[in-house]
């Protein structure tokens, strides 16, 4: 199974029925993405698959054959949503952040309030409020320059299926 992953060109001998979520974690060492519930209601384990968050453990390894996926370490702990959950009490515990960063990201630099909540009304955090969580996209919505858009960015281009 051959894939883009955070940019770089992956290949997978793993079941093509593994779950992406153990994928990553297991195989990849990537334990950025969280497991939560491991039904797809909480959506700690998002990740973006071609850009658009997936919940990655409903989604089998060989979905993802072809295809960009980047997780929360593409971005290196630089990106400015990242500092501003920090910054704005978003994150506290750790489990749910990067399933609110990725599909934040995702929306692109300056998303409109109503497709953010629409786009983060599946993910679950029991630490904090989710008024902590907005007010940090939005502080970081309100930064001179505008976010970097991971998925055009970070994720590199699109892998040949073989």
């Amino acid at each position: 199974m051959i894939f883009s992953l955070n940019g770089k060109r992956t290949r997978m001998s793993a079941h093509p029925m593994k779950r992406l979520l153990d994928v990553l974690r297991e195989d990849c060492g990537l334990t950025g993405t969280k497991e939560g519930c491991g039904e797809g209601e909480c959506g700690a384990c998002t990740v973006l698959l071609d850009g658009a968050p997936v919940n990655s453990c409903l989604v089998p390894l060989a979905h993802a054959a072809g295809t960009r996926v980047t997780t929360i370490e593409a971005l290196g702990g630089r990106h400015p949503l990242q500092r501003a959950f920090v910054d704005h009490g978003g994150a506290q515990c750790g489990i749910c952040g990067p399933g609110l960063v990725m599909p934040a990201i995702a929306l692109g630099p300056r998303p409109a309030s109503d497709a953010l909540q629409a786009r983060l009304a599946g993910n679950l955090c029991r630490c904090t409020c989710y008024s902590a969580i907005y007010r940090a996209i939005a502080a970081a919505r309100r930064r001179r320059h505008p976010l970097p858009y991971v998925g055009r960015t970070l994720s590199g281009p699109p892998v040949k299926k073989s």
